[in-house]
């Protein structure tokens, strides 16, 4: 058992209380270890593997923790804001480490994967893996099967390089329209999976073939895919056997 982090540490970084704040509470006889009242700030304890109780109450420990969030729409993917909802305060983790894997925007709603580890966020979100990120886009008008060819080759959307080869499937019941069709006015939902994240990435490619996006919703993050069962701003521990996945799919 690797004992690698002080309680006053520990403590900290779940943003319980402050190290000063966690003294005063050990000389009190407050804290314990695997039921043995802590003597000293300065114990080191295993934080994935002991017990932490502070006034007779449990303290969840765990070094890493991994939720998924059903962000509403009108709420910023970031830590904290003065003028709007933040993901985080749909978050009751008391963790100050928590971050975003990732951006959705203000009015894109859907999967956010909300964790403290930073290397396996690190490695979802590189172009190394190419961690496939699935859309469900309302756009204004309909696809036309140059447009579907267009995105699933690579589209123009005004970086250095075109985007990389995407996946699309319309959601309509009669599927894409001929190019010679006239789409105009019309609207259509589409699945759209890529394996990037540039800046406002699915907005810009539909804008490159002349399909605004009118709502934006992620469904699926590399393997998981969003439980149904979450309402928006809702959220829920991911499962073991969800952990596994996506670590294998960053390997």
């Amino acid at each position: 058992m690797a004992k690698d982090t002080r309680i006053d540490r520990l403590f900290s970084n779940l943003g319980l209380m402050t190290r000063n704040q966690c003294k005063k509470a050990v000389k009190g006889g407050g804290i314990a270890v695997n039921g043995e009242v802590c003597r000293s700030e300065a114990e080191k304890v295993d934080p994935d593997a002991d017990k932490v109780t502070w006034d007779g109450r449990p303290v969840d420990t765990r070094r890493f923790v991994y939720y998924m969030l059903n962000k509403p729409a009108g709420v910023i993917t970031a830590a904290r804001d003065p003028k709007s909802p933040t993901v985080m305060d749909y978050i009751f983790d008391l963790r100050t480490d928590l971050f975003a894997v990732g951006r959705l925007d203000k009015d894109t709603t859907g999967l956010l994967l909300i964790t403290n580890d930073g290397q396996l966020g690190h490695r979802l979100l590189s172009p190394r893996y190419h961690v496939a990120k699935t859309y469900e886009a309302g756009i204004s008008g309909v696809l036309t099967e140059n447009d579907i060819a267009a995105l699933e080759a690579g589209v123009d959307i005004g970086d250095d390089s075109p985007t990389l080869p995407a996946k699309v499937r319309p959601l309509n019941a009669g599927g894409p329209q001929s190019s010679c069709d006239d789409a105009s006015g019309a609207a259509q939902k589409v699945l759209l999976t890529i394996t990037e994240g540039r800046y406002h990435q699915v907005k810009r490619m539909f804008e490159a073939v002349g399909k605004p996006v009118l709502t934006l919703h992620r469904s699926s993050f590399g393997p998981l895919e969003l439980d149904p069962a979450l309402n928006p701003g809702e959220y829920r521990e991911i499962t073991e056997d969800e952990l596994k996945q996506l670590k294998k799919c960053a390997q």
